[in-house]
């Protein structure tokens, strides 16, 4: 690769990570907003569920527009780790942001009235749990919004190097679509 493929990649890989962030930021959005209306919360699933298939459409965008048809499997792979890596600092931010301006213990509100409930109580009693649930309670609540940053930062970026294969897998091409077509004829 040269450097100025290198650059391209980059490049291209920024753009579709801030796309990705942005769904990703609308998925964990419908979470926190989920946690009082479960509509918001299948939504927040349906938005993270469609991640992979995401990244392999604005993949596919790059290999025909960017590539002109042909893309390596080692191309591939690495900008979906980009693509992964840059949504994944964009997501960070807004978390940390979200914890540290607008939450004001909502998400801890919300985890305790769901513990604190009849059928939450008769789960944690049912498993034997009590002292677990207790101690990640200790530790959720001694969580700073940086904290939560980082932890999400750090699964994204491992998100991407295992989706990246995958996806890379599928989405890579050694001819262009008009070479197939002209062998054919």
């Amino acid at each position: 690769m040269t450097p100025q493929e290198y650059t391209q990649l980059k490049a291209f890989a920024r753009q579709d990570g801030v796309l990705l962030a942005l769904l990703w930021i609308g998925g964990f959005a419908c979470y926190i907003l989920g946690l009082s209306n479960p509509m918001l919360g299948l939504a927040a699933m349906v938005l993270i569920c469609a991640t992979p298939f995401f990244a392999a459409s604005r993949l596919r965008h790059f290999r025909d527009y960017g590539r002109e048809g042909i893309i390596s499997f080692t191309r591939s792979y690495a900008y979906t780790v980009f693509i992964f890596f840059y949504a994944g600092i964009l997501l960070a931010v807004a978390i940390y942001l979200y914890f540290t301006f607008i939450d004001n213990g909502f998400l801890m509100g919300k985890i305790l009235e769901t513990i604190q409930s009849p059928e939450g109580q008769k789960i944690i009693e049912l498993y034997g749990m009590t002292k677990e649930i207790d101690e990640n309670i200790k530790l959720i609540a001694g969580m700073r919004p940086i904290d939560y940053s980082l932890n999400m930062l750090t699964i994204n970026i491992i998100s991407g190097f295992i989706l990246g294969i995958p996806i890379a897998a599928i989405m890579q091409r050694r001819t262009s679509k008009s070479d197939s077509l002209n062998a054919k004829q």
